[in-house]
């Protein structure tokens, strides 16, 4: 079967019996017609079930329907690709494109990038940050809406900003490692004064503390590495050799724990649970046994920027600010047998 002719602007000229110069300038919206030859167009184009392309639209409208992204920073790659995934699937429902380009953590190249992105007119930028540590607010180098995702800006309401709510997250999974009957806990974390340990460290501070319990050595802080959470496990162990669970800041962590936690003799979760944090599938469920962690949905963060910024695009009210999104606890065998 033959499929459907795409109609053209040529159609709607020929049916409104015009020019195709006059049917573009009467659809563009442009002047230096009567406002009856427009009707005669737009009514053609109407009855002719007539659709702009992409171009013709942007024309209309004034933007180049193409939105910018920056990563700030090289070191959250892994976090990158799900928040893209969310922010692209977006950005198609309202027909925009994206064009990427990475800061490498540098200052200088952050700036050039923003202002190209101004030299090409894009309608908006997302600019994807560090969850440990401050984004630079770009909105005084571009006159374009700018959303932020995966990084606070520390500019209050200034800025709309998307992050997780690491707080209840590890909140949650605390929670779930007393439910499990576990008192004695130990908790090895990243690097101080990061955003997300901080606001981890004060869901598990929250969840003992509403449980009348205490951690059985103050917080062990490292890198985000195996070789880390290996190093710092064997402290915990010297520490307190009664530990009975072992709340840890990334899945990274966490494997590197539970192998030092198997080589000292101790079966996982029968003699200690090990908890992790991200949900990254490399390491959660290749870990042995797989790791109970907690998801930060960053696929659905990215869609939310979006669409933030599309409001903004579209000059509706979205209000500034940072908006916390929900984490989801993921049960695995390392915390239940």
């Amino acid at each position: 079967m033959q499929s459907e002719r795409v109609v053209t602007l040529t159609d709607v000229a020929r049916r409104a019996g015009v020019s195709l110069t006059t049917a573009s300038k009467a659809i563009n919206g442009q002047d230096r017609i009567s406002d009856q030859t427009r009707a005669r167009v737009l009514t053609a184009a109407r009855e002719l079930s007539f659709t702009p392309s992409r171009i013709a639209r942007s024309l209309m409208s004034g933007r180049t329907g193409t939105v910018g992204l920056v990563v700030v920073d090289s070191h959250v790659h892994r976090f990158v690709l799900p928040i893209l995934l969310g922010a692209e699937e977006a950005l198609a429902d309202v027909d925009l494109s994206m064009v990427i380009a990475d800061a490498r953590g540098d200052s200088a190249r952050l700036r050039r990038i923003v202002e190209r992105f101004a030299e090409q007119k894009v309608d908006g930028v997302l600019v994807v940050g560090e969850n440990n540590a401050l984004t630079p607010s770009v909105g005084r180098w571009l006159d374009r809406p700018v959303a932020y995702v995966y990084g606070e800006t520390g500019a209050g309401a200034g800025d709309v900003v998307h992050v997780p709510d690491d707080r209840a997250g590890a909140r949650e999974i605390t929670e779930h490692v007393l439910d499990a009957g576990r008192a004695r806990l130990g908790v090895i974390t990243g690097p101080e004064p990061g955003r997300a340990v901080v606001e981890r460290g004060r869901g598990i501070a929250t969840a003992l503390r509403e449980a009348g319990l205490g951690t059985v050595c103050p917080p062990l802080h490292g890198q985000w590495s195996q070789r880390s959470g290996r190093a710092l496990a064997e402290r915990l162990l010297d520490l307190a050799p009664d530990v009975d669970a072992v709340v840890c800041g990334s899945d990274q962590i966490a494997v590197g724990v539970t192998e030092v936690l198997r080589a000292s003799g101790r079966r996982i979760p029968d003699d200690v649970a090990v908890t992790g944090f991200d949900n990254w599938s490399l390491f959660a469920e290749e870990c042995d046994p797989p790791l109970t962690s907690v998801d930060m949905n960053l696929r659905t963060l990215g869609a939310a920027a979006v669409r933030d910024l599309f409001g903004m695009i579209d000059a509706r009210p979205v209000g500034g600010g940072v908006r916390l999104h929900a984490c989801t606890l993921v049960v695995r065998g390392s915390t239940s047998a």
